[in-house]
């Protein structure tokens, strides 16, 4: 029991006790000055880790890095510029002086959080015996980092601090996710808006069939999801997508190059952080790969390493989108002053100095070095990454990252009431500053560098997004420069977000014009896209528009049909009138039907000439001369309606046709039908007893022929009073052309009228085939038999041919049916007699017409 209650109590004693102990070997800063207020910086100076092999058996081994990043050199000291330019300004936090802590994360998101780590919890040794373990952080505020998944790693570890972080090459849309990231700011815009531009950007140069690579990680998958779904809104097809991170095996480079190759697409969109970049460039370099259209993030297009030598032949033409360039005065000469003679403890000057100037510094214990530094070496001599002042594109993003935590502690300090997040608007202690303070005043922060940008945050911690176009074009001296070509602002309206320069381009193979990268050839106005099966959007064939339709644009994806009366032309690509027909009197079918009525109407005229001057003789007298003068004039009448039939219809000419076709023939049957009773009757009236001559004389006859007319005329004219025909352009029976016609309007009342003419001549034809032979030498009976039996059978053929004859041709059969049934009667019944009358005068006697010549 005893023994328990000691153990007891030393836990409880223990328990009591700060337990915050440093845990491993301290991280400690590459570069680093004390002052009032530490900001923290992290960059991968180094280019990449030494790998290295876990035995789970010992303790792992520190980290090593190797490469060096002369870039990422440029940034730090950027920062350090920067530090040192307000520390020395009376304008922006005076009597204050801003220290810094900066780490090397090589690229790896392990050591970026463990630098992150760093700069949050100080890296004393021991145990915190009598410190609070809620000690507030070493750094207010952290820079960094220059890619987006090591910054993803940063703000989510911190973020929960409260400590702000900001990136100036973070460019991940995922990092404006303030529930996630509460934080988190940054100078540079976030790739929604560069993969939107770049999609605009390819759409503008019409590059509707492509291949895209990105990296396989944050930064490459985010932007090109979002370019992806926006290109696919602008009608852009992908041939390929293909993603890897710089420490994949080769092959998988290899399989990418030769998908390069086999692809048919002439455009590459390479949304890749330059790491990735720089080891296919390498490959690319190795398999000799040319000629193809690059177009490039922000992350590479401005890297001017890729521009120079070999790798200018692969990427010549590149064409991107950068943020845009500034002229940091000062700058320049403080990078020229950067001395390992100034810091001999700084193992990375050191490295720095002996890699720029390919020499050793001597070392500590004076042993002999290859190839020693004079102590003469001048960075004014070279000219590399670091010493390049020209596009000051990333460093300006870090120039404006530290003016932001500036200006936000300025805020702090001189307590705008207005901002103050306090209780009662008071003013904090400064003695003790919190980060939360400073990320609070982050958030406000508005102000104008000395190059005359406005830098600002939205509420998701991102700056208006502006880019600039830049073209990998040759200067004189046979340098590549990174010639601005065009515009993209985001806040612009859209359609106005993207504006070229008249500024020429240079093309991939130094072509004089963009390159052509589709997967169909356009289709001309007249033909519509149809897809090809299993293939995407862009894939497609021609296929001309049909009849009645049109495209008249390229590449439609579908063929308007035309309106009613319009019709398309041979190239289906306008919509002409329609020919409107109809039997005009100016054609030679129009002039042909006219003739031929003309002369059934003369030599009908000459017949009743002939008539009129042997009315005396017996051929004349015996054939009812007053029915057959009134014959002819109704034959002459038929001759003449057909006229009626020929021209553009109008509504009188409609009412005129039909009604004056239906009461001339009637007229004409009503004549022959009662010649034909005539014949009947007067050979039954030689029966002796007979007296039936005198019920159908010359007054019945004319009543009879009266009455038969005027009941067509009744129907006529129930016709035109109930439904009359009218006339209409027929669409539907010819697609390509209107036929002008006439509807009859009321069928019933056309139908009546056929039928009645139909019925008379019925009855005309059996009672001329009953008195056909009755003895006589000129039996009139046969010769109406005969005509009855044309007339029937004209109209009976006439029906079929009428329903299948086209457009015009119908009106024309029509017409023909008309003058072979007035030509049948005429011949018929006036040929013969004409015949006798003419040339055989000694047959027109009454012995002969008796019968009573042998």
């Amino acid at each position: 029991m005893v023994f328990l209650k000691v153990v007891l109590l030393a836990l409880l004693t223990r328990a009591q006790e700060p337990v915050c102990r440093l845990q491993g070997r301290p991280e400690l800063p590459l570069f680093s000055k004390d002052g009032n207020i530490i900001i923290g910086g992290i960059f991968s100076l180094r280019s990449s880790i030494v790998p290295r092999t876990q035995t789970f058996t010992n303790i792992p081994e520190a980290i090593k890095c190797h490469g060096l990043s002369l870039r990422e050199f440029q940034f730090s000291q950027t920062m350090v510029f920067a530090i040192e330019e307000i520390n020395n300004s009376t304008d922006i936090l005076p009597g204050v002086s801003l220290g810094y802590k900066m780490y090397d994360a090589c690229g790896s998101i392990t050591l970026a959080i463990r630098a992150a780590m760093a700069l949050m919890n100080g890296q004393e040794e021991g145990t915190l015996s009598e410190k609070s373990c809620t000690k507030p952080s070493t750094a207010l505020a952290i820079v960094g980092h220059s890619s987006s998944s090591p910054t993803i790693g940063i703000a989510t570890t911190i973020g929960g601090f409260r400590i702000p972080v900001i990136s100036h090459f973070a460019t991940c849309a995922c990092l404006s996710n303030r529930d996630a990231f509460p934080t988190f700011f940054r100078t540079i815009p976030s790739d929604y808006h560069q993969s939107r531009a770049l999609a605009q950007l390819v759409k503008h140069f019409e590059w509707t069939w492509i291949g895209t690579i990105r990296s396989d990680n944050d930064y490459g998958n985010s932007g090109m999801a979002t370019f992806v779904k926006a290109a696919r809104q602008e009608g852009i097809c992908i041939e390929y997508s293909e993603a890897f991170i710089r420490t994949d095996p080769r092959e998988v480079l290899l399989r990418i190059i030769d998908v390069i190759k086999k692809s048919t697409s002439k455009v590459i969109v390479a949304f890749l952080a330059k790491g990735e970049m720089t080891v296919l460039l390498e490959e690319l370099l190795l398999q000799n790969v040319t000629g193809m259209q690059w177009i490039g993030s922000e992350s590479w297009i401005t890297a001017s390493n890729f521009a120079t030598g070999e790798s200018y032949n692969v990427l010549r033409g590149a064409i991107g989108f950068s943020i845009g360039s500034a002229v940091i005065t000062g700058l320049k000469e403080f990078l020229l002053n950067v001395n390992p003679y100034n810091d001999p403890d700084n193992i990375f000057l050191k490295e720095f100095w002996e890699t720029v100037f390919s020499c050793t510094l001597t070392t500590r214990d004076k042993t002999e070095n290859i190839n020693p530094c004079t102590g003469s070496e001048n960075l004014r001599d070279v000219n590399n990454q670091f010493t390049d002042v020209s596009e000051l594109r990333v460093s300006n993003n870090v120039y404006k990252a530290v003016y932001a935590i500036a200006n936000s502690l300025h805020n702090l300090f001189t307590c705008k009431n207005e901002q103050s997040p306090f209780p009662d608007k008071t003013c904090p202690n400064l003695m003790k500053i919190e980060p939360w303070q400073v990320l609070h005043y982050m958030k406000t922060v508005n102000f104008t560098t000395k190059t005359g940008e406005t830098v600002f945050f939205d509420d998701n911690g991102d700056p208006a997004a502006r880019y600039e176009l830049v073209n990998w074009q040759p200067n004189k001296n046979g340098q590549t420069e990174f010639v601005t070509v065009g515009f993209y602002d985001a806040s612009l309206p859209a359609g106005k977000q993207f504006t070229m320069n008249n500024i020429s381009i240079v093309w991939a193979n130094d072509q004089d014009k963009a390159t052509k990268s589709v997967c169909s050839e356009s289709c001309p106005p007249g033909t519509r896209k149809a897809i090809q099966k299993g293939k995407p959007v862009c894939c497609f064939d021609c296929i001309s528009c049909a009849e009645g339709e049109i495209s008249n644009q390229t590449d439609s994806n579908d063929c308007l049909k035309c309106p009613v009366e319009y019709w398309s032309n041979k190239q289906r690509d306008e919509c002409i009138l329609k020919d409107i027909e109809f039997l005009s009197f100016g054609e030679i079918m129009g002039i042909v039907l006219v003739i031929c009525s003309l002369v059934g109407t003369c030599v009908t005229i000459a017949i009743a000439v002939v008539f009129f001057c042997y009315r005396e003789t017996p051929i004349v007298r015996a054939n009812n001369s007053e029915l057959s003068f009134l014959l002819l004039f109704s034959l002459a009448l038929c001759f003449l309606c057909s006229l009626t039939f020929i021209g553009q219809p109008s509504e009188w000419s409609c009412m005129l046709r039909h009604t004056a076709f239906g009461i001339t023939f009637v007229l004409c049957i009503s004549c022959v039908l009662g010649k034909t009773i005539v014949v009947l009757m007067a050979f039954r009236a030689t029966l002796p007893g007979d007296n039936i001559m005198k019920w159908f004389g010359p007054i019945q006859q004319r009543l009879s022929v009266f009455t038969l007319t005027f009941i067509q005329g009744l129907i006529c004219t129930l016709w035109l009073a109930i439904s009359p025909p009218f006339p209409n352009k027929n669409i539907k029976s010819h697609k390509d052309r209107i036929i002008l016609e006439c509807e009859v309007g009321s069928a019933a009342a056309f139908c009546a009228v056929l039928g009645y003419i139909g019925f008379l001549a019925a009855m005309c034809f059996v009672l001329a085939f009953l008195a056909r032979k009755l003895p006589d030498n000129f039996n009139e009976a046969k010769f109406i038999t005969f005509s009855m039996l044309i007339f029937c059978a004209v109209w009976i053929t006439f029906i079929p041919a009428y329903i299948s004859s086209p457009g015009k041709y119908t009106v024309a059969v029509e017409i023909f049916a008309i003058l072979a049934s007035s030509f049948g009667l005429l011949f018929c019944i006036f040929g013969p007699k004409c015949y006798v009358i003419l040339l055989k005068p000694e047959q027109n006697t009454k012995k002969h017409l008796m019968g009573k010549v042998q």
